[in-house]
C-alpha cells in the first residue's frame, strides 16, 4: 500500500535519525524478506556499514551505506519501518532487525511477508525499469505529453504501471483523476491537452499535498518510523469513499475494479467516456 508520498515520508524522517549511524548487527527472522543476497551474505555484508545517505526512487527506499554498498527497500502491501529502542518489545510480523550503534533498531515489518530487501552495489540493477518521477524538477508537463500521447491504454492502469511513472499507486491515482475531472476509463490518446495539463497538475499536487500531510493512513496499514499514522487520508476525496457523497457535487462515490484494482470514481464529476 505504501505509495510515493508515504515512502517519501518515511525517507525524509530515516534521513534526520540514521545518517551517521553504523549497523552493528542484524538478525534476519524470515528469510525471504532477503531478495538479495542469500540471508547469511545479507547479515555479513551489511553489518559495520554507515549509512551515508537516504533516498527514495519511486516506491523504494535507498540506504546508501558505507563501501559503495546500497540498502534497497520496498515496503510492497503491508510493509513498514520502524525505529525502536533494542531493549523494547518486538511486535508480531518483524521480519528483519538491524542493530545500530546509538542502541536502537531498524525493524522491517511485514504481515503479508511481500516486502523485500536488496543489498546491492548497483541500484540500477533493482531500480532500472521505472519511469521518471513525478515530482523531478525534470518532469515538465511537456515529458508528461510525449510520455502520454505514445500509450493507448485506460487511465487508471497506466497511471499504475511503474514503467511509466515510478511511485503512483492505487490512492493517488484515484485522487489524480478525479481532481483532473477523467473518468479511471478514459483512454490515454483520447485525451485533448487541457486533459492532459490537468491531469498532470493534478498527480503533482495530490502527491505533494499527500507528502505535506505525511502520507495517508488505510486500514492501519502504513505507519511512519516512530509508529504515528500519516494525516492525508481526512483529505481524500474518492479513495475508499464508495457510497458517499461527492464533496463537489453530492454524487455517491461508486466504486469498480480495473486491472484487478479497485478504483474509487465520482460518476457526475468524472463522466464515462
Amino acid at each position: 500500500m505504501p505509495e510515493l508520498p508515504e515512502v517519501e515520508t518515511i525517507a525524509r524522517e530515516l534521513r534526520v535519525r540514521l545518517i551517521g549511524r553504523t549497523i552493528t548487527g542484524a538478525e534476519i527472522r524470515w528469510a525471504r524478506s532477503i531478495a538479495t543476497p542469500s540471508p547469511a551474505e545479507f547479515e555479513q555484508r551489511v553489518i559495520g556499514r554507515t549509512v551515508q545517505a537516504v533516498g527514495r526512487r519511486g516506491k523504494f527506499l535507498l540506504l546508501h551505506l558505507s563501501g559503495g554498498a546500497t540498502l534497497l527497500v520496498h515496503l510492497r502491501m503491508s510493509g513498514q519501518l520502524l525505529l525502536a529502542p533494542r531493549l523494547s518489545p518486538s511486535e508480531k510480523h518483524v521480519r528483519v532487525v538491524l542493530t545500530l550503534d546509538d542502541g536502537s533498531t531498524l525493524r522491517f515489518q511485514d504481515q503479508r511477508k511481500f516486502g523485500r530487501m536488496w543489498l546491492v552495489r548497483d541500484p540500477q540493477v533493482v531500480l532500472g525499469r521505472l519511469g521518471p518521477e513525478p515530482l523531478a524538477e525534470d518532469f515538465t508537463l511537456d515529458v508528461f505529453v510525449r510520455l502520454i500521447e505514445r500509450r493507448s491504454g485506460m487511465l487508471k492502469p497506466l497511471l499504475l504501471n511503474q514503467s511509466f511513472l515510478a511511485g503512483l499507486g492505487n490512492i493517488y491515482a484515484d485522487e489524480a483523476l478525479f481532481r483532473a475531472r477523467l473518468h479511471p476509463r478514459r483512454k490515454a490518446n483520447s485525451l485533448n491537452e487541457d486533459e492532459i495539463a490537468r491531469l498532470y497538475r493534478a498527480i503533482r499536487q495530490v502527491l505533494g499535498e499527500a507528502i505535506s500531510g505525511r502520507g495517508t493512513t488505510f486500514d492501519g496499514v502504513y505507519r511512519r518510523v516512530n509508529g504515528d499514522s500519516g494525516g492525508f487520508q481526512e483529505s481524500l476525496l474518492v479513495y475508499g469513499r464508495t457510497g458517499e457523497p461527492c464533496r463537489e457535487c453530492g454524487t455517491s462515490i461508486e466504486r469498480i475494479v480495473l486491472g484487478g484494482r479497485g478504483t474509487h470514481f465520482c460518476p457526475h464529476c468524472q463522466p464515462a467516456p
